[in-house]
This record gives C-alpha cells, structure tokens and sequence, in this order.
C-alpha cells in the first residue's frame, strides 16, 4: 500500500511539471511568433495561481506577463515619410519628433522633465579661462544677471578650484587642455546649440568690467540694431584700433577716421564694420553665419573680426561699439605662455607667429574661396 501511495504522488508530481513546462514553452512560442510581425504586438498573459505559486510568485493580486513589442512603425503607411525639409539625416522621421535644436540649459536626473528649469536664460556668455584669471572672471561674471547662461572653456584643465563660486556651481563647464576659445566655439558652440539665445559673449579672460553693466549694454544693442558689438575699449591702457575705441561723448559709434590710406572704403573694415575678436557679441542670427566661417584648424581666430562684415547687411549699420558700456584690456597673456619653448624663444612667441601665420593663411583662403564662387557663376 505504501508503495502504491507514493507512486501516486510521483505521477501526480510529474504531471503538475510537465504542465509547467507547457505551459514555460507556449509562451516562448508565442513570443517569438511575435517578434516576427513588423507592427506593434502587445500581450497580456494571465497566470493561475496555481503556477504563480510554483514559480514563487506573490499571490496577493493577479499578475500579467506584458510584452510589448518595438514600436518600429504606427501604421502600414509609416514607410512612406519622408520630409525633405526635415535637418539632413532625418528626412525619414515625422516632423513632430525632429529636435533639430538644443541648448546648455541643465537638468536634473528626478522629477518631472517639464518642472526642470524655473528660468531659461536669453543670453550666452563664454569666457575661456585659466585658474591664474580665476578672480577676474569672478568679477566679470557678476557683471551679468540670471538672464544670462555661463560657460567656461578651460584651457589649463582645472576646473574643480571654481567651485569656490556659488555661481560656478550653475556653469557649463568644458575642459580640453591648450585649446583656444575659437577652438572651443567651433566644437561647443553650433549655431543649433546657441539658438536659444539672442545674443552670445564670447569673451577673453582678461577684461576690466567696472564701468559694464550687461543688462544695459543689451538695451543699447538692442535700441541701435547692432548684430555684431563690442564695448569701447579704454584707449589708456593698450593700444588698440581707433574704430573699437570708447567716445567718452556717444553711447555708440560704428564708423572711425584710420591713418590715411588704412580704408579705402569708409564703409570697410578697419574704418567701419569692424570689432575685435577680444570680446565681441553677436544676436544668434549673425553667429550662424559666423560660426561657418570659423577654420577648424585656424584656432586663433586671427583676420576674422575683418570678416564679420560678410554676415550681416549693410555691415556698416549693423555693426558697432557700445561706448556708454565700456570695457579694459589687461593685456596678460596668460593663454600665450601655453605655447612651447623652441629655438631659444619664449613661448608666447611661439604663439604669436602661430597667430601671424593664421592671419595670413585666413585671408589668402578667403580670397580664394571669393574667386572660385565667382568663377562658377562666370564673374571672373
């Protein structure tokens, strides 16, 4: 009899697992089926209790097996999208799920992504830096409000000491070490990162601030149209261009009187339609067209303030020095000991021929550039 008793429960045991393994099987089965059909496949397998309990699974409520599969398409029509006004690459996407722009705004890993930012600021300023300069753009960077979105480019690749600063905490942050700030415009500064804001700072490290006010020096960019500015420099301490010169007398000036025979167009640089590539600010329309004159392998940026002129129209007008916000060029060319000593010469002068050189190879590649465009409308 006692053999008999546990030949039952064995059978009985063996039928429970081979019910269980029928059931494992089917739905694997039915799974992959699934994944062989190209639209969206959602299934809700309801578990007795009987194999929950098997399994270890909680009984308290019943349980579904969901498996979704990937929403690759929404219809049998979804291969027909294709948008030639979509950005490059994305002609295959519908329009309502492009993103063609972004922005340096940060936010936090938690939460709804809607309540992120209380405050998108409207304005962009960079400054590229050294620790050496930390107490300078400490000063300079009180001068702008919440309005304004900090970044700082890092060329000596320290960047935990400006933590020190409540406000370093809401930058940007970017650190490659010996890298120029036209160097880091180029990569970190597309015209669809900078669209959010309507005007952008790319600014040195070594200005003075003291008479600068960035909120009224946006209200005088504004009220005269300019596109592209700069603050009038202090004529005292360095010599400088006389068209990005402060008049002490006006709030703004756009043309200047050179040394003779320097313009041979009052309307052109440096006489005209000109700034300096030390501070210079730009609406996000200009910047556009600037940054895409920007060389990836020209990193000084020398000869492009003499081109800035090609970006907006008439340059003359749409070009100029705030005067009534003005600015001091403290000349330390903390940037320029990053060169190397070779040949006996000191680094910065390593620097400057680079820059020199640059200038030349700017213009030259410009001009040629020019000839081959007209050459191809047959305007030679």
């Amino acid at each position: 009899m006692a053999t008999m008793h546990r030949s039952g429960v064995s059978k009985k045991t063996n039928d429970t697992a081979r019910i269980i393994i029928t059931i494992i099987l089917g739905v694997f089965s039915g799974f992959l089926v699934g994944l062989s059909f190209q639209s969206i496949f959602l299934y809700k397998v309801q578990l007795p209790p009987s194999f929950r309990s098997s399994l270890g699974v909680a009984t308290s409520k019943d349980c579904e097996l969901v498996m979704v599969r990937s929403p690759e398409t929404t219809g049998n029509n979804v291969n027909e999208i294709n948008v030639p006004t979509n950005p490059h690459g994305a002609e295959s996407l519908p329009p309502g799920i492009v993103v063609a722009e972004s922005d340096f705004y940060p936010h936090r890993l938690w939460g709804e992504p809607g309540d992120d930012l209380k405050k998108k600021p409207r304005y962009l300023v960079t400054f590229t830096v050294g620790i050496n300069q930390m107490n300078n753009i400490d000063a300079c960077v009180k001068k702008f409000s919440e309005n304004f979105q900090i970044v700082l480019f890092h060329y000596d690749g320290r960047t935990t000491e400006w933590d020190q600063f409540e406000w370093s905490k809401k930058a940007i942050h970017v650190s490659v070490k010996k890298q120029t700030k036209w160097w880091y415009a180029k990569r970190f500064l597309h015209p669809d990162v900078a669209a959010p804001y309507e005007y952008i700072f790319i600014w040195d490290e070594d200005l003075g601030v003291d008479h600068f006010d960035a909120e009224r020096y946006i209200e005088v960019v504004k009220k005269h149209g300019l596109e592209i500015s700069q603050p009038g420099l202090d004529p005292v301490h360095w010599v400088t261009w006389q068209m990005t010169k402060r008049r002490a007398d006006q709030e703004v000036h756009k043309v200047t009187d050179e040394k003779p025979g320097t313009c041979r167009d009052p309307h052109m640089p440096p006489c005209a339609a000109f700034v300096e590539i030390m501070a210079p600010v730009f609406s996000r329309e200009a910047w556009r067209c600037v940054w895409y004159m920007i060389q990836n392998d020209l990193v000084h940026g020398w000869g492009l303030d003499f081109a800035l002129r090609r970006c907006v129209e008439p340059a003359h007008e749409k070009i100029g020095v705030v005067d009534s916000q003005w600015i001091v060029h403290q000349v330390i060319p903390s940037l320029g000991n990053q060169g190397k000593l070779e040949d006996g010469k000191a680094p910065w002068e390593g620097v400057r021929a680079r820059c020199l050189k640059e200038w030349s190879i700017f213009r030259n590649r410009f001009d040629s550039a020019d000839k081959a465009y007209l050459a191809q409308l047959g305007k030679e």
